[in-house]
């Protein structure tokens, strides 16, 4: 069990890369999204208490920052795992079956309704409306990386190949 001295210097931690952030970007309202991005990419996702420390840093209301992290897709209040897989529903891919891609690494990572980030938190798998490579359909996009006539097989097969690398690491 932690003390409270190890607690407040955990908190301290923590927000020194949220201050760093806010330094780097001149804590200015007009950097915003940016900060919020640098704080996503370094967490996984937004805090409630995030979005309050960076509200008061910016001198805005809360409200703001709230609004602004929920407006855009790409920001996440709940925590992601390390590795996204994002996976096109769009009509291309839809045609193509991307929904067996879908059901198979919900199957292989144990998820179900809106729980899409594994209890590990290595792992999540997001839909997204089109990534844009209609030719290559089912496309999904694991770590930045694209995968175009993706297949259940292959999905999960990049999943055992993270887990694997995971635990060498």
């Amino acid at each position: 069990m932690q003390s409270s001295i190890e607690k407040t210097q955990s908190m301290i931690d923590h927000l020194a890369e949220v201050n760093r952030i806010l330094e780097k970007n001149g804590r200015q309202e007009a950097r915003l999204i940016p900060i919020l991005q640098e704080i996503q990419e370094v967490y996984k996702y937004l805090s409630r208490d995030m979005i309050a420390y960076v509200a008061d840093a910016l001198g805005v209301p809360a409200s703001r920052v709230y609004g602004v992290a929920t407006f855009y897709a790409h920001f996440s209040l709940t925590p992601k795992g390390k590795h996204v897989f994002r996976l096109c529903d769009g009509t291309a891919c839809h045609v193509k079956k991307s929904h067996g891609i879908l059901n198979a690494l919900y199957s292989k990572l144990e998820l179900f309704g809106d729980k899409n980030t594994s209890d590990d938190l290595l792992f999540t798998v997001e839909t997204v409306s089109c990534l844009g490579a209609c030719g290559l359909a089912p496309v999904m996009v694991v770590d930045g990386e694209v995968h175009g006539q993706a297949t259940p097989e292959l999905a999960c097969q990049l999943v055992d190949q993270l887990r694997a690398a995971e635990k060498a690491n």
